[in-house]
């Protein structure tokens, strides 16, 4: 009987070992796997980033392309056709028109870079314009604000005026002055730095 129980002891310590040794693998399976979804799940965050990035570029290409499109080109004036086909007929060699070809690229090249200069002079000019109007509407605030505390502060008993412009006292009110004229010197963002 000893030997029975002995042998079931080794069967149980032998079958202990090999599910130590399963969960043991499962659990670096697991790992392994949770290490793969964390990779996949990266990749994904990133092809999903350039996609969106892509789609950027592609839909500022296209804004570009039908602003290019909208521009006018002079071919609908048949005067202008007329003078740019004569001007080819007069070329009679290959070597010619590609040089006049050249000329016309680089012209046109010019002509686009001059344009999104002046399209970028004119951005900063409505950021600064923009931000010039803030400030100045900032200060006519606070100018108001300093001019006639109890008014912003919510004091109703020391500023009650009749509708017949006769004050609480029976004094005439004051006559209202142009709060533009008071004003304190506007500094321009280019004289501050």
């Amino acid at each position: 009987m000893t030997q029975d129980v002995r042998q079931w002891l080794a069967e149980i310590k032998t079958l202990q070992q090999k599910l130590s040794e399963t969960q043991k693998e499962r659990d670096e399976a697991y790992a392994s796997a949770a290490n793969w979804r964390n990779l996949y799940e990266t990749e994904a965050k990133q092809r999903r980033t350039e996609i969106r990035l892509a789609q950027q570029t592609i839909d500022s290409l296209k804004s570009e392309l039908q602003d290019l499109q909208s521009l006018p080109d002079g071919t609908d004036r048949p005067e202008a056709q007329t003078a740019i086909q004569q001007e080819i007929n007069q070329l009679q060699d290959l070597q010619a028109l590609q040089v006049r070809l050249t000329d016309a690229l680089l012209e046109c090249d010019r002509l686009v870079q001059a344009l999104r200069t002046e399209q970028s002079a004119h951005q900063q000019t409505r950021k600064s314009l923009t931000a010039a109007l803030g400030d100045t509407v900032d200060r006519l605030t606070q100018a108001r604000r300093t001019r006639n505390p109890d008014q912003e502060s919510g004091n109703p008993g020391q500023n009650i005026e009749g509708s017949n412009g006769i004050n609480k006292d029976g004094a005439n009110k004051p006559e209202a002055r142009n709060p533009l004229l008071e004003l304190p010197l506007f500094d321009s963002p280019q004289s501050r730095s």
